[in-house]
């Protein structure tokens, strides 16, 4: 088996038709947890990047979430909602980190500034 978002990657070189099944559970190794991450920034300027989430509980226990695809864009006062999904479930989290990026070696390193944030499991949305 591939992992879900590693399969075009790993087939479509290999044929010029694939027909792919994904088999997912919430049980090792293929279960993803998804939690909705919803912020809304104050830059005057538009920033465009990604964001990488690291979420961590009262024992010390830390996962980091994996890089979305796609780039946000981030204006001032809007709200952007972004799907986060992590290999590992933290029940009682305590620290959330956000790191943004926009993927280039050379320019200026930008801040992007939080305004709000909210951050919901989706798998146990009672959280």
């Amino acid at each position: 088996g591939y992992y879900a978002d590693r399969w075009k990657n790993l087939l479509i070189p290999k044929s010029s038709s694939t027909k792919t099944y994904f088999d997912t559970s919430d049980q090792d190794p293929f279960c993803m947890y998804n939690y909705l991450l919803d912020i809304t920034t104050w830059n005057k300027s538009i920033r465009r990047g990604f964001i990488t989430v690291k979420i961590t509980d009262y024992a010390g226990n830390t996962v980091e979430s994996e890089i979305n695809s796609e780039a946000s864009t981030f204006q001032q006062y809007r709200r952007v909602k972004i799907l986060i999904g992590f290999y590992r479930d933290l029940d009682k989290i305590s620290k959330i980190s956000l790191t943004f990026s926009t993927k280039t070696l050379i320019g200026p390193k930008h801040k992007l500034r939080i305004l709000q944030m909210k951050l919901k499991s989706l798998n146990n949305p009672e959280r």
